[in-house]
Formats: C-alpha cells, structure tokens, sequence
C-alpha cells in the first residue's frame, strides 16, 4: 500500500511509537538563572569513515585530528572559562583514545553515550541495537570509571527500539530529537517513558555549515562570521525565553584555528549577558526533570 492508502490506525501507530510528553521548562534554573547554556561536543573521531565500512586512511586522519587538536582546543577553552560540557563518545572513539576519555571526565566534563562505531540505529534490528548500545555504555563505563547516564544517537538516528533500549538501560535522558526547544519527557507508544528529552536542531549543528567530503557535493560554504551570528542569535532568544541554549559542535570540524573561536566568542557573549547557567546535558535534563514548571 502507498502511504496514502494507509488506514488511519497505521499511519498513528507510526507517528505514536516516540512522542513528546509533558513539558519540563522550570521557572528557574540553578541558581536563578534565567538560561541554561548546554554546549556539547560529538567526538566522532575515526568513526565517521569507519561506520560505512570505510577505508580511507585520509578520512580516518580527519577524524585523528579531532582528538590530536580538536578535543584539547576545546578543553582548554572550557577550562579557561570554567565552563562544563557534554562529550558524546563512540565506543570505537574511546578504544582508540581512552586516555582523552580518562582527561574529559578528569577535568569534570560528562561523557555519554554515542553508539558503538557511529552505528545508524535505524538500519539495526532490536537484538544488534541493544546489543551495541550495552556494549557501549559497558565500555564507556570500564575506561572512565564513569556510567553514562545519557544517550545521543549517531546522526541523531533514531530507530522505533531506541527509546525502549534506553529505559532498559536506566538512562536519565536522550539528547537526539526535535520536538520542542526546552526538555521535555518522551512518550514510548502513548505512555511516559521516565526518558527526558533534551532536544537538538540542525541549525545549532556546526556540521550543516562546515561539513566536507571531497567525494561528494558537501562543500563548505558557510563563512565562521555568520556561523557564529547564528549561534549567538540562537542564544540571544533562548535567554530572552528562559530557556536552553543547546549547541552541538564536532571536534574535527570546528577544532581548526579559524573556527575554535566560535566557542569562546559564545562563552563570552554568554557570560556578558549574565544570568545564565552553564551545565552538562545531564545537570540540564535533571535540574528540569526535578523543577518543572
């Protein structure tokens, strides 16, 4: 059957599997503040080339140099600001760079969970996805010290196990749907699942205005001035709503000299505005799970 053949018990079956529930934006955040700023960084590393059953060494050397500069860039950034973050860490990612899992989770930043290889979810059955996301979050758990409580999809893919593997899990959020600009908890097939949300957007993603593959029509094209006047105008109106200031940056695409200041530009525009909350995702996902509105 075409999709507009379908009865109409199937197509709501399908847009019921993951929904968005009850709102979570609480009055205030921490401290009074009146925004929260979540920053988060996806150190895909080697995995981007990896997970297609890619070979190429060029490729695979991209991805190092996000943990060779991107990553220490980044941390040294955050810890001069003394600002906190969220890392979400391939299981491969961290086998092939366990000591930067080790110095992300030292210098007080969240690690979560990011896949296996950067696994596309929606092409896996049940078994396999739970299989890796356990598998991941074991390792994730066994290098750090640390158990992810916290779960970003690879390409926030998003397949109609996912949410179910979470709550067996025990996970306190996900961080890889759109539904809303604040937390929200999501619904597994019209009932609440105990997951809160703390949603995405591509327009907060620096890899829709850097992205590269020479193979491909990604190109370039969006100059880091005009990168950055998004991001700030994004944090601009979370601020004036009282909301969340995600954003989602890649160690290997915005690492580069030319673009490393995008983030602390951010921090310090942040900080002049004043009464913000700079968090992890967990802190954010608990503090409105606890002080909802």
């Amino acid at each position: 059957m075409q999709p507009w053949e379908w009865p109409e018990a199937h197509w709501r079956s399908l847009v019921d599997q993951v929904r968005a529930g009850r709102a979570l934006r609480p009055a205030k955040w921490k401290n009074g503040a009146r925004c929260a700023v979540a920053f988060s960084f996806d150190s895909d590393h080697e995995t981007n080339e990896l997970r297609d059953g890619g070979k190429s060494i060029g490729r695979m050397a991209w991805g190092e140099y996000g943990a060779r500069v991107g990553v220490p860039r980044i941390l040294a950034i955050l810890k001069k600001h003394d600002v906190p973050a969220t890392f979400y860490v391939p299981a491969v990612a961290a086998l092939l760079h366990p000591d930067e899992q080790r110095r992300v989770v030292a210098e007080g930043q969240e690690i979560g969970i990011h896949g296996w290889i950067h696994e596309l979810n929606s092409a896996l059955p049940y078994a396999a996805e739970r299989d890796l996301m356990f598998r991941a979050t074991d390792t994730l758990e066994r290098i750090t010290g640390v158990r992810p409580v916290g779960l970003r999809t690879p390409s926030w893919d998003f397949s109609s196990s996912t949410l179910k593997i979470e709550k067996e899990l025990g996970l306190l959020y996900d961080s890889s749907l759109m539904a809303d600009e604040d937390c929200y908890e999501l619904m597994l097939e019209g009932e609440p699942s105990g997951v809160i949300e703390l949603p995405v957007e591509w327009v907060r993603d620096d890899a829709v205005y850097f992205m590269m593959n020479r193979f491909q029509s990604l190109r370039p094209y969006t100059p880091p001035t005009d990168v950055f006047d998004i991001f700030r105008r994004e944090l601009d109106a979370a601020w004036e709503d009282g909301g969340i200031y995600q954003l989602t940056m890649h160690p290997h695409i915005s690492g580069y000299r030319s673009r490393i200041w995008i983030l602390e530009e951010l921090i310090r525009h942040a900080k002049a505005k004043g009464d913000v909350w700079f968090a992890t995702h967990a802190q954010v996902a608990e503090w409105a799970r606890d002080h909802a509105a």
